[in-house]
């Protein structure tokens, strides 16, 4: 917070520039109805919802995270400081730079990458500068595109990292390779092209994108287009997850433990077709071990393997009673994966427990 303030204090144009984006964003805040978020007052999709539309942005201009230390330090020298967009302050209210855009494509360079598995990698990629934090709310998720072949690519992503973490974000990604799924001959496109980048290269990322936001202390924020925004408030989340859709409930999970005041407790209920196929099963372990009383974790496989003390099969009532919260008024559902496990496996099942519509959310 010290160099941001010298920072300002070493460059008064800088500061013009500040100033200038937020009356600006005041002003932009005042047309849409204003109101700060976790206010509990209604207001329309357009300014109280910003980032909810998750399509691919072809038409968006793409800029470069290259900047690293040098673009801080030369405004610090009364040098041009970073860019900011227009009408969107890129500032965190600690004073953070924050390193997405909702509305441009920025290229992040890969600076490590981790084979966890025979099929699952770790990806690192740097931001502008080791001051900046990625600026992803919490159940949010972002966009990567890429020009593969003779088509754009785009795929929503979440990042396994979060905004305590300065100057990189990190994904955990599944390689879905050609020819080892027979209803998928090609493989997964965007995971594929993940893979054959070299360090140096980068991918162009938008966000943040999505409709749910977690605000903390069991409350819920949700945008849907054309609706205004809504609230929910939980003391107990169940989460189900399929495959790689661990990765949304993975940030609420840290942002719910790391934080002592916040007494939510959650169930993850966590779907997958092999015991290999569990991602992040060491961070979910650990946070299991770490936080007893407020996070507990149970697996279901497609293929069990020879003493497997979880569940298999699909997911159903059994498992959803015997593992997640009951269908009370202080019981929150989330769910992210695979259309068909939600859609007939996850959404039946909840409303035969006595789940309602307003108890459950699709991520």
């Amino acid at each position: 917070m010290d160099s941001f303030i010298g920072l300002l204090q070493s460059n008064s144009s800088y500061i013009l520039a500040v100033a200038a984006i937020a009356f600006t964003w005041m002003v932009a805040q005042k047309m849409g109805g204003g109101g700060a978020p976790g206010s509990g007052n209604s207001r329309g999709a357009a300014a109280s919802c910003p980032f909810v539309n998750s399509g691919a942005a072809a038409a968006s201009s793409t800029s470069t995270a290259t900047a690293t230390n040098t673009e801080v330090a030369s405004a610090a020298a009364g040098q041009a400081p970073p860019k900011l967009s227009p009408g969107h302050p890129r500032v965190t209210a600690e004073g953070r730079l924050i390193a997405l855009d909702p509305e441009n494509k920025i290229a992040f360079k890969l600076v490590k990458k981790e084979h966890i598995s025979h099929d699952t990698r770790r990806f690192r990629f740097a931001l502008q500068s080791p001051e900046h934090v990625l600026g992803l709310p919490i159940g949010k998720h972002m966009n990567l595109s890429a020009n593969i072949g003779d088509q754009l690519v785009v795929r929503p992503y979440t990042p396994t990292s979060s905004d305590d973490d300065l100057g990189y974000f990190e994904l955990v990604v599944k390689v879905y390779f050609k020819n080892v799924h027979p209803k998928f001959p090609e493989g997964g496109k965007m995971s594929q092209y993940l893979e054959g980048l070299r360090i140096g290269d980068t991918v162009d990322v938008i966000g943040p994108k999505g409709r749910i936001t977690y605000q903390g202390n069991g409350r819920l924020s949700v945008c849907e287009i054309n609706k205004p925004e809504a609230f929910r408030q939980a003391k107990h989340f169940g989460l189900i997850a399929g495959g790689t859709g661990i990765t949304p409930m993975l940030q609420v999970i840290a942002a719910v433990l790391k934080n002592p005041k916040d007494t939510t407790t959650l169930s993850l209920l966590f779907a997958n077709q092999t015991e290999n196929d569990i991602l992040v099963r060491d961070m979910l372990e650990q946070y299991a071990r770490d936080h007893p009383t407020r996070f507990k974790v149970w697996y279901t496989l497609d293929k069990a393997p020879a003493g497997w003390k979880f569940s298999e099969g699909f997911i159903n009532a059994d498992m959803i009673a015997e593992h997640l919260p009951a269908a009370t008024p202080d019981a929150q559902i989330l769910m992210c994966g695979p259309p068909p496990m939600i859609n007939f496996a996850c959404i039946p099942n909840l409303e035969k427990l006595g789940f309602t519509a307003e108890q459950f959310l699709k991520f």
